[in-house]
């Protein structure tokens, strides 16, 4: 898929409307989210190699959340395990039409399943890897429990999570750095002022960040074992949960 430049926010706009991940965002996605997640394409290259490390024989790797399919190929090209499959999921269909078409271009040999659908309504089961890159900040905070308690009884023995979120601080001097250390990145990847502007107003009431404190609680308390950050870069991190 050739990438087009995010130019969605890019003049003046009378009224900006909620975030939705429709057409017009597929079309410039991969520009958008290499230009405005520090460390994006870092965290994708080391969903591979988790994949690579964890993926049993026999199971099920789950991408969900999965847009383009992104982390689905770099874990679809790094997975030794035997008989595995992956299983994709989003809730845009416009995201999961060009998801198809790039796998179809894709030369690995690992099944892909790609559904259109509420990844809080999917079964999870014999999973050995599950992937939220950066999807649980899209669910509502009230949803998020069950949620990651379904994931954790879906997980096989020795299973892993990896959650990358974009994150708040409860510290008022942190909170406005980390924010405006990144509108500096974005500025830096030639975003201007406005389309920043705009952007965050879109997706202000949309993306619901929370702080590494409350991921990990979280996490602990529906039964993971373990939960650490292995990358952050600014306010977006990466997280590994163990079972």
């Amino acid at each position: 898929m050739s990438s087009k430049q995010d130019t969605l926010y890019s003049s003046p706009l009378g009224s900006v409307s909620s975030f939705k991940f429709d057409q017009s965002v597929v079309n410039v996605f991969p520009d958008m989210i290499q230009r405005s997640v520090p460390g994006y394409q870092t965290i994708i290259s080391a969903i591979g190699l988790l994949a690579e490390r964890y993926a049993q024989e026999q199971s099920v790797c789950y991408d969900l959340g999965c847009s383009l399919g992104a982390a689905s190929l770099s874990m679809r090209h790094q997975i030794t395990a035997k008989d595995c499959k992956i299983i994709a999921v989003d809730n845009s269909e416009a995201m999961v039409q060009q998801f198809n078409t790039n796998i179809l271009q894709d030369t690995a040999s690992i099944e892909v399943e790609c559904l259109c659908a509420d990844i809080r309504d999917i079964v999870i089961e014999n999973a050995s890897v599950v992937v939220l890159n950066f999807t649980l900040q899209f669910i509502p905070i009230e949803d998020r429990q069950a949620f990651l308690q379904k994931i954790y009884r879906g997980l096989l023995p020795g299973g892993i999570l990896i959650l990358s979120e974009k994150l708040k601080f409860d510290d008022s001097r942190q909170q406005e750095l980390q924010i405006e250390l990144h509108h500096a990145f974005k500025k830096s990847q030639g975003y201007s002022d406005l389309e920043i502007s705009q952007k965050r107003s879109a997706l202000e009431n949309v993306l619901l960040a929370e702080t590494f404190a409350a991921h990990q609680q979280r996490l602990n308390h529906v039964g993971f074992s373990s939960t650490e950050v292995w990358f952050q870069y600014f306010n977006f991190a990466s997280m590994i949960a163990l079972k």
